[in-house]
Order: structure tokens, then C-alpha cells, then sequence
């Protein structure tokens, strides 16, 4: 076998990663002004009258929008959450808005792990000293972690989507953890967009700095420490991952 074809199996592991790195790279700089709040701000009306003749199909549309734009890592995820309370409401708002985000969360995912995730799982399970330590506490307290880093608001979403596909979490954990760890979070976000129509009247912007109001991150961070408890509970009890 050539040197070439030997090579060939490798490349195409990366492919799907470096697909989705040069689209989010082009989509920064030329989809942001058509994924903004302005754009939605005056296409309000077309967008309301073509809902309200075909609420199906845009229902379809707009969750496979928003799994594009999230797998691809492109502006505009926040106007997305935004416009799907806009036109549907809290719910089932909260609902396309989750479902389509984990979705493309989930192609994010599988592109990290098939690319890169076994090869760094492999040499993690075989490094010794600190880093063996460092990966053996992550799988014991996989759900913790995942569950963590998906309520605090400071992880940027890729970062939240690249990091267990590194470290070889499953793909049911994954789609678990990201379906209910980023519900609070888009009830919040969904709730603002179900406002939009009393904000555009008002000739206003929506107040997107609300995740850190106090009444609004205080109880997002009490999830935050409820998801390190059964970390804590191991801790004293010398017991394996209650969730596992």
C-alpha cells in the first residue's frame, strides 16, 4: 500500500472538523449582518405572515436553521433563540429552540470525536501521572462535568460541544447532558423573544444581558452546584458516580 493511500483514512477523519472550521470561519464574516437582531427586527412582519400561512413548514425551516447555524458554529445562535420565542412563543418555543441546538451540538460532536476524540482518548488512557489522574476523575464524574459546563453561561457553546467529544464521553451522555443542561438557559432567552413583539412596537432592543440579572443567574449557578453534588457525595463517601 502507497504512502498515499495509507494517508487517506486519516484525512478523511479530519474532513468533517475542517468542513465545519472553514464554514464557521466564511459564515463570521458574511452572515452576521443577515443573523442579527436587526435582520429580524424588519423582516418581522414577512416572517409573522408566513408563519401564520404555513406554520409546518416553517417550523421545519427554522429548527433546521438553527442546526446549521450551530453546527457550524456560525453568528447568530442568540437572534435564533430569540426569533423562535418570537414566532412560536414560550412553547413550543423552548422546544424547537433546545432540540434544534442539540442537534447541531450533536454534529459538532461527532465530527470532534471521529476526527480527534479516539486518538486523544487513547493517548489520555495510556499518559501516566497527573494526566492519567485528571482522566480517570472526568469518567468518574462524567454527568457532573457534562451537566457543568453546560449551565455555567460563561463556557462558550463550541467549547461545551468540542471538549466531550476530546475526552471520550458517550454519545447518549452527550445528548442527554445538552438537552436539559442548556433548557435553563433558553427558557430565559426563549421568554425574551416571546416579548419581541411589545419590544419592536416600543422601537426598543430586548435586554439580552438578563441571563445576569441576579434572579435570573443565581438560580442558573444553584443548578450549577447541584450538578457538582454527587461529585462532593463521592468525595466523602468513597463512592463511584452516582449517575453512572
Amino acid at each position: 500500500m502507497s504512502r498515499n493511500d495509507q494517508s487517506k483514512p486519516a484525512l478523511m477523519r479530519y474532513l468533517p472538523l475542517a468542513l465545519i472550521a472553514v464554514i464557521a470561519a466564511i459564515g463570521a464574516f458574511t452572515l452576521r449582518d443577515y443573523l442579527s437582531f436587526d435582520a429580524l427586527r424588519d423582516n418581522r412582519e414577512a416572517l409573522i405572515a408566513f408563519r401564520d400561512s404555513n406554520y409546518l413548514l416553517t417550523a421545519l425551516v427554522f429548527v433546521a436553521a438553527y442546526v446549521v447555524i450551530v453546527a457550524f458554529s456560525l453568528p447568530g445562535a442568540t437572534v435564533a433563540t430569540l426569533t423562535g420565542g418570537f414566532l412560536f412563543g414560550l412553547f413550543p418555543g423552548v422546544l424547537y429552540n433546545v432540540s434544534a441546538a442539540t442537534l447541531g451540538a450533536v454534529v459538532i460532536f461527532l465530527a470532534a470525536q471521529w476526527g480527534l476524540g479516539a486518538r486523544l482518548k487513547d493517548r489520555m488512557d495510556a499518559s501516566e501521572g497527573m494526566v492519567r489522574k485528571i482522566k480517570a476523575g472526568i469518567d468518574d464524574n462524567q454527568w457532573s462535568m457534562l451537566f457543568f459546563i453546560r449551565l455555567v453561561p460563561v463556557v462558550p457553546f463550541f467549547v461545551a460541544n468540542l471538549l466531550p467529544a476530546f475526552l471520550g464521553v458517550p454519545l447518549f451522555r452527550f445528548v442527554i447532558s445538552t438537552f436539559f443542561g442548556i433548557m435553563p438557559g433558553a427558557l430565559v432567552f426563549t421568554s425574551v423573544g416571546a416579548g419581541l413583539g411589545a419590544v419592536f412596537a416600543r422601537g426598543e432592543s430586548p435586554d439580552l444581558g438578563i441571563i445576569f440579572e441576579p434572579h435570573i443567574l443565581l438560580p442558573i449557578l444553584g443548578l450549577c452546584v447541584l450538578s457538582l453534588l454527587p461529585v462532593a457525595i463521592k468525595t466523602f463517601t468513597g463512592k463511584k458516580d452516582l449517575l453512572k
